[in-house]
């Protein structure tokens, strides 16, 4: 009797999950998605924090990602990457040290002109999202299976949102969008899970500050205050030594010593908002 041909066990294959993260800034939006993630209302099992460095982003963001974000994170199963921008050369930049850096000319953040308009930048670029889309395309995206990345935007932000592909291996969504949550909506869910809200996020230095966060900045972080106006005096050393004009860290057209002044609890039209990054990359 013929024996029938052994069986040839199938292996199929399961296709590769599709890339899901967000784009995490450490501020109040980003932080309730990652509440939100852990508590499985939304499905991002990674969250990626492009770092701007350790000497230009704000060190109470910093703090707060060591003393909460992180610990949450790794209790919940959530994955939480903190990027450096790494050059070809393998080293790490910083924007402060690009900004710095002896001989440079480079204006990437969006210093107020003499006329008070922001000038162009390229921080949010170079320094956030390229940043993330390296490492996205390291874990395996591509154009044919783009990674989906949230970004941190709610309702009353909407203005800051947009569709735009900047990398062809992503698709960018906006899940606070989605569940119809303010910011304020973001700070409660962040203290209902037992973490203190954390404090806006930004660079120190940034140049779309509303004017009342220079003015806690210049009471609370003195060294950071201080910092940032050595900034602003360096960037104007080098445009005199070019012949061109001042720019300015406020829209007040003067430096920021004396567009801040020390031991004034609110100036004339300081609840007017400066502006902010509108990519939504940065400030979540």
């Amino acid at each position: 009797m013929t024996k029938p041909p052994a069986r040839v066990p199938l292996t199929a294959t399961e296709p590769t999950p599709a890339l899901r993260s967000i784009s995490y800034g450490g501020g109040v939006q980003s932080t309730a998605l990652l509440v939100l993630a852990a508590t499985g209302r939304i499905d991002f099992p990674l969250f990626l924090m492009a770092n701007v460095g350790a000497d230009s982003e704000s060190p109470l963001t910093l703090k707060y990602l060591d003393e909460y974000a992180k610990p949450y994170a790794a209790d919940h199963g959530i994955e939480l990457a903190v990027l450096d921008r790494v050059k070809r050369d393998g080293t790490t930049e910083t924007l402060m040290g690009r900004l710095t850096r002896e001989g440079s000319r480079s204006l990437p953040i969006p210093v107020r002109m003499s006329n008070g308009a922001p000038g162009t930048r390229s921080c949010t670029a170079d320094f956030k999202i390229k940043v993330i889309g390296k490492e996205l395309k390291r874990r395996g995206a591509t154009p044919a299976a783009p990674a989906t990345i949230g970004i941190g935007i709610s309702v009353d932000e909407i203005h800051r949102a947009n569709n735009r592909r900047v990398e062809p291996h992503e698709q960018i969504v906006y899940p606070l969008l989605d569940l119809g949550l303010r910011r304020t909506d973001c700070a409660r869910i962040i203290r209902e899970a037992g973490l203190p809200v954390p404090p806006k996020s930004s660079c120190f230095f940034c140049p779309f500050h509303r004017p009342e966060t220079w003015h806690d900045m210049r009471r609370d972080q003195p060294a950071e205050f201080e910092k940032s106006c050595q900034l602003e005096d360096l960037l104007n050393e080098r445009r005199d030594q070019l012949g061109k004009d001042h720019v300015y860290l406020t829209r007040f057209g003067r430096p920021l010593r004396e567009a801040i002044p020390e031991g004034v609890d609110l100036l004339p039209g300081f609840d007017e908002a400066d502006g902010a990054c509108d990519s939504g990359w940065c400030m979540t």
